[in-house]
């Protein structure tokens, strides 16, 4: 049976990276000499969808949203984190007219609104105020946009707290990352019941470089490409992203997986003629 490969889609954490752009005799990613203004309309020939990092430090203006939408294809999707004052600063509490002006702008992407992340911080444990919090705040959420929560505190990973996302058509992040086992994430995955699924695999923040991979994981994405073959089965579309800290290079870790799962793949090389499409 063939794998429905059109269920995952796969992306790169951002798209801005010098890093990325192509030197004389050196192919990376961008061609030589990339402008950062052409860089997300070429970074969208070769992925289908990005999250989008800059929202988690402020709610993008209405321009700068209504660009990244006419600057992509029609079937390109962006997830957009959201922003640390209501996450970080706020933790949930107080912070309906911030939600509300952030979702207002997020829905100018229209169809192209994949997935809204609300990432916590490790601080963010479970004590009574802030599980109260974080009910107070999944009530509240629109209901006509995805969003997915991911805990850096590993207590919040039990079975009330996932019937309680559940409950609210909420995703919890599965996330690789050097603070929690994969096969915890998995497990998390099996007791969802949302009909899409949200991934990030993430790494040690050591690298000062992002223009090559330096610590392959091949064995570790062969593994999650089994999970995100299991989760389509089910019926669940998937969402999931890479960051540059995963193996050095994003784009190139984004590529394996997309080659695992079957689907196609464009290499550097075809991206040479590809800036004035969508610029």
């Amino acid at each position: 049976m063939k794998f429905p490969g059109a269920q995952v889609e796969i992306g790169c954490q951002g798209w801005n990276y010098d890093d990325w752009t192509s030197r004389p005799g050196e192919r990376i990613f961008y061609p030589q000499n990339t402008r950062a203004a052409e860089m997300l309309s070429i970074y969208a020939r070769a992925f289908q969808t990005v999250e989008v990092d800059s929202t988690f430090y402020s709610i993008p203006s209405i321009a700068t949203v209504e660009s990244w939408r006419e600057r992509t294809p029609e079937d390109f999707s962006f997830a957009l984190k959201l922003p640390q004052q209501i996450t970080h600063e706020r933790e949930l509490a107080d912070s309906r007219e911030l939600l509300e002006e952030f979702c207002a702008r997020a829905r100018r992407l229209g169809s192209k609104l994949a997935v809204v992340l609300i990432q916590l911080p490790p601080s963010f444990d479970p004590s009574p105020s802030r599980a109260q919090a974080l009910r107070n705040f999944l009530q509240i959420l629109p209901r006509d946009m995805r969003f997915s929560v991911e805990f850096r505190h590993p207590d919040w990973l039990t079975a009330h707290v996932l019937d309680m996302l559940n409950e609210n058509g909420i995703a919890c992040a599965l996330v690789e990352g050097p603070w929690i086992p994969r096969e915890t994430m998995w497990r998390v995955g099996e007791a969802q019941r949302t009909d899409f699924a949200y991934v990030r695999w993430m790494g040690r923040r050591d690298l000062t470089r992002f223009d090559r991979v330096q610590r392959p994981q091949d064995e570790n994405l062969r593994a999650w490409s089994e999970e995100l073959k299991r989760l389509a089965a089910r019926g669940v579309r998937v969402f999931a992203y890479f960051s540059n800290f995963y193996e050095g290079h994003a784009p190139a870790s984004a590529s394996k997986m997309k080659k695992l799962l079957g689907q196609q793949t464009v290499e550097p090389e075809e991206l040479d003629d590809q800036r004035a499409l969508f610029g």
